[in-house]
Formats: C-alpha cells, sequence, structure tokens
C-alpha cells in the first residue's frame, strides 16, 4: 500500500484482512538477493546521461521532504505498521521520475506473529504526462515471498515473476494509463488547487483502475505546539471506494496525516518511531462482540438470525437473496441473515454464463483459473459432472478436506496455493473460486464476518472470507469450514477482497440479537 498515493488503499487493506481473517484458520550485509539485484539494474544510471525535458511534470514541481517521508500506521489507535514514501528523479536520469513506496505491517495473530512487507518503485517520463515506463513489485512475509519485474511494451506490460525456488514466469498485462502525475495526486492537486483524475495499475492484481484527488478547504493543525497551516485532499479509487484524507503542510509539502475512516490512520513520525510497532493481538482488536450468543436456528439449514447493528453506513444496506436491512431510530439497522439450499428448479447445467457481465469468470494473476494446474484440478474433482451445483459442491468439499488449517502458511495466487495445500480462509476462498471458474462455474469471494466462541467464551463476529458461486441461481459456500451452504452466522460486507470494507474494521457493532 502506498501513502499518500490514491493506489495505496489496497496492498494495506489486503495485508489488514489477512491478519483479521485469519481466525478461521488456526545489519550486516546480506549476500544480495536477485531482488535486490533487479532494483539495483533499475536505478543504474545509462552509460550516457538522458537529456532532460524541455518541460517537466508538476510531480516534481511539488514541494515535499527530500529523501522521503514515513508514517505510523495505527489501527483502532495501535500501531501496526509504517509506511515509506519517496518520489523524486531517476538518479543519473534526469528523463525519468522514480516512485518508491513501502508498507510494513505487523501483528500478533492468535498465538502466531504475522508480518508482510509490500515494496514498490515505478519508473514515468518525467515530461508532463509521462508514462509508466517499469516496475519492481516486492512481496514478502505473510502472504509469499515474491518479486514481479514489469516493463512496458508497445502492445502492453512484459511482467517477470520471480519466486524463491522455482522457475520464472512471464505474465502479459494490458498497458495502463497511469501517468507521472497519478506517482502523487494528493501535492499534483494541492500545487495545481484544482481536481486531478487519472489512473493507477493495481499492485495486485495488475488491473488499472480511475482515481481521483480533490482538494478540500485548507485547515489550521497544531504541530509540535505551533498552528500550521496545512492542505486537504480527499482522493478515491474506483476500485476501492474508500476516500482517503491527506492533510499536507503548505510551507514544505509534509505529510502529516492520511485518515482511512476512523479505524486506520498513518501518521508522519521519524524513522526510529515509525519502526516502533505496537504488540496488536488482531483477534481481540477487531472482532464484532455480541450482547449474547446465536440461537441454534442460526445454524441450521435453512436457517435465519436478525442482528441489530449500528456504525454500518448506508452504502451496505444492499438487501440480497441472504440478507435483508431496515432501517430503526437513532442510526441503528436491523438485518434479518437467512441461508437455504439453492432452489432444485433453478440449477443449470455448467459451463455457465456470468450473469455480471464475466468478471465472475475471468482468470487473472491471482485467481490463475486458466492455469494448467487449476485447470486439471478442476476437471480431476468435477469429472463429467453437469450439474453446476453438484459439481461446485464436490469443489468446495475437497478444497476444505485437502488444505490443511495453517495460520503462518498464506500465499497471494491460487498456484501456491495449490501447490503447498495450506493456509487460512482467504487461501481456502482464493483456491475454490479459482477451481469454480475453471470448471466453467461463475464466483466469486464474498467478505465479512462470521459467527464464534473463543476459548475466552465471548460470542462474537470474526473477519472472515468465503465464496459465492452461481449454479443458475447464486448461493454461498463455506470451504474453511466445509459448508456447501454457508449458514446465517456468515454476514457478508465485500467482495474480492475489496478496501471497501476496511473502515468497518473495529467500527461496527451488534447492539442486539434476535
Amino acid at each position: 500500500m502506498r501513502l499518500p498515493r490514491k493506489a495505496s488503499l489496497l496492498p494495506l487493506s489486503a495485508a489488514l484482512l489477512s491478519l483479521a481473517l485469519v481466525h478461521c484458520k488456526q545489519q550486516d550485509k546480506a549476500p544480495e538477493t536477485p531482488q535486490a539485484q533487479a532494483r539495483q539494474a533499475q536505478r543504474a544510471p545509462p552509460a550516457q546521461p538522458a537529456q532532460a525535458p524541455s518541460e517537466v511534470s508538476d510531480v516534481l514541481k511539488a514541494r515535499r521532504p527530500q529523501g522521503g517521508e514515513y508514517l505510523g500506521l495505527y489501527l483502532v489507535d495501535k500501531k501496526v505498521g509504517y509506511v515509506f514514501n519517496e518520489v523524486g528523479p531517476v538518479p543519473g536520469r534526469a528523463d525519468q521520475v522514480r516512485s518508491i513506496s513501502e508498507l510494513n505491517f505487523k501483528a500478533q495473530v492468535g498465538a502466531r506473529l504475522s508480518e508482510r512487507t509490500h515494496r514498490e518503485e515505478r519508473i514515468y517520463e518525467a515530461k508532463p504526462g509521462g508514462k509508466l515506463v517499469a516496475f519492481t513489485i516486492e512481496q514478502r512475509g505473510d502472504g509469499g515471498n515474491q518479486t514481479l519485474v514489469g516493463t512496458a511494451t508497445p502492445t502492453g506490460l512484459s511482467v517477470v515473476r520471480k519466486r524463491p525456488g522455482m522457475p520464472d514466469e512471464t505474465v502479459n498485462a494490458p498497458a495502463t494509463t497511469e501517468t507521472v502525475e497519478d506517482a502523487d495526486q494528493v501535492r499534483v492537486a494541492l500545487l495545481r488547487q484544482k481536481k486531478v483524475d487519472g489512473h493507477t495499475l493495481d499492485g495486485t492484481d495488475l488491473g488499472t483502475y480511475p482515481v481521483s484527488t480533490t482538494v478540500e478547504a485548507s485547515e489550521e493543525r497544531l504541530v509540535s505546539g505551533v498552528r500550521v497551516r496545512v492542505g486537504k485532499t480527499v482522493t478515491l479509487s474506483e476500485k476501492e471506494k474508500v476516500p482517503v484524507t491527506t492533510y499536507v503542510t503548505t510551507d514544505d509539502g509534509r505529510v502529516l496525516e492520511v485518515d482511512f475512516g476512523e479505524t486506520m490512520k498513518a501518521r508522519a513520525e521519524p524513522e526510529s518511531v515509525a519502526k516502533r510497532l505496537d504488540l496488536v493481538e488482531v483477534f481481540g482488536l477487531t472482532r464484532v462482540v455480541l450482547p449474547k450468543r446465536l440461537p441454534e436456528q442460526a445454524h441450521a439449514i435453512p436457517g435465519q438470525v436478525t442482528l441489530v447493528m449500528t456504525s454500518l453506513p448506508e452504502k451496505f444496506h444492499r438487501d440480497s437473496y441472504r440478507q435483508k436491512y431496515e432501517k430503526q431510530p437513532n442510526g441503528r439497522v436491523q438485518v434479518t441473515l437467512s441461508a437455504r439450499a439453492p432452489e432444485p428448479k433453478n440449477l443449470k447445467p455448467r459451463p455457465l454464463k456470468d450473469p455480471e457481465g464475466g468478471d465472475n469468470l475471468k482468470s487473472s494473476i491471482i485467481v490463475e483459473s486458466d492455469s494448467e494446474q487449476i485447470r486439471q484440478q478442476a476437471e480431476q474433482l468435477v469429472g463429467r459432472e453437469k450439474d453446476a451445483y453438484a459439481a461446485a459442491k464436490k469443489i468446495v468439499t475437497w478444497v476444505a478436506t485437502t488444505l490443511e488449517k495453517d495460520y503462518g502458511a498464506s500465499a497471494d495466487r491460487a498456484t501456491d496455493v495449490l501447490r503447498q495445500r495450506k493456509g487460512d480462509c482467504t487461501e481456502h476462498s482464493l483456491l475454490a473460486v479459482s477451481l469454480l471458474r475453471a470448471a466453467g462455474i461463475p464466483a466469486r469471494r464474498v467478505d465479512g464476518v462470521v459467527y464464534m466462541v473463543n476459548q475466552d467464551g465471548v460470542p462474537a463476529l470474526y473477519w472472515h472470507e468465503w465464496v459465492e458461486a452461481f449454479v443458475g441461481e447464486w448461493t454461498q459456500m463455506d470451504p474453511t469450514f466445509n459448508q456447501v451452504v454457508a449458514d446465517a452466522t456468515h454476514f457478508g460486507v465485500g467482495q474480492e477482497g475489496n478496501a471497501e470494507i476496511t473502515p468497518l474494521i473495529g467500527q461496527l457493532k451488534v447492539v442486539e440479537v434476535k
């Protein structure tokens, strides 16, 4: 996740969700690594100095701290990580701009310590509207280790994927419309004093998404006992759909704070302070405690339960075949959760068309449903079974009974999950969706909360991920808990690891169980 860039929210939210969604799963110089060599090669100046453009982008004209800046990352006022950002000319290349962003995330997950590092370097043309020409994305820790080295070509992006102990892979991705101004939309918008529209290449799925930054009225803030004037912007990505508010000093362009709703904030800190983290236990910090246990009917199929909630914004009140919403006084909303098996009369044979246009059948660098390994496994599981629901049940049951429940064995790609055959709810859901799509069944991941009673005896909802498949009608299934119909203890609020739900973590409350 990059802060304060508009593309900053998804990798951070993915890291947060990977920690929050786990209750379902129980300086000597080192030798130079291939990743470091790739970075060094990208930084190295050419044999002949390149000529500077006659005009440079506003991203280079904006004030900012030299040498980059650190921000401590806080979840519900607990330090869970830090971010480093830097934008400036490429050393030795007056015609290019380099953007560096690094997220380090660490928290206690049950009895284990989970850590995640996501680092990106992007190289752009320095002229106004300069194109993204190359990038290196490194991911380490929880989720697996890999490096993506991308280069712009006349027809798109050529991306080499490097993983320890495995042969390199080359992935071709569509061309991106991200420009150098998108490397720091916040400061460009403040410099111009007007809205900036652009696009960003997402560092996790390599898709390009619209993003915009709007300038708000400036404010005064107290900094080290002195009142200073700060610029204020709000950034919104079409993918993440979470308004991100950034405060920047008007005199020297320092980022003071970045707010992701009430739950998560990034605050400017010296490097030594930013890297000093709290020991946060994510289960207790992010769970939604219930006033009493859910009734047994919530576990039945068909089954139902009603919850009265607060701090659930209206944009989440979307009626579906599983969830019905009813507004109540004082900002409360009554949510009725129900679960049933698909109607036999609605079931259809596979392969099926996606009723929502095709995204739920797409392969990607994450889902990988068109890979040979995934296709072969799907064919082995479903065989000649034509009934889509029967085939889906075979896939979900196999994932549930084959994958080892392992908190520390996360992976970000379906083929990696298939190879290691272990992980938490996110790995179970990712592999299940990939196999379902490979079998011709539209499917997607669902993010939300699920009911559990932990060892402390407290009834609560814990952040979780499961799947939804179209078998003639949509039906939710849970490959972690081996439920071919996800029971009514599941409350979904988002899809496909979307960062939109991040502000709910630590804020959502249940005040009544009916």
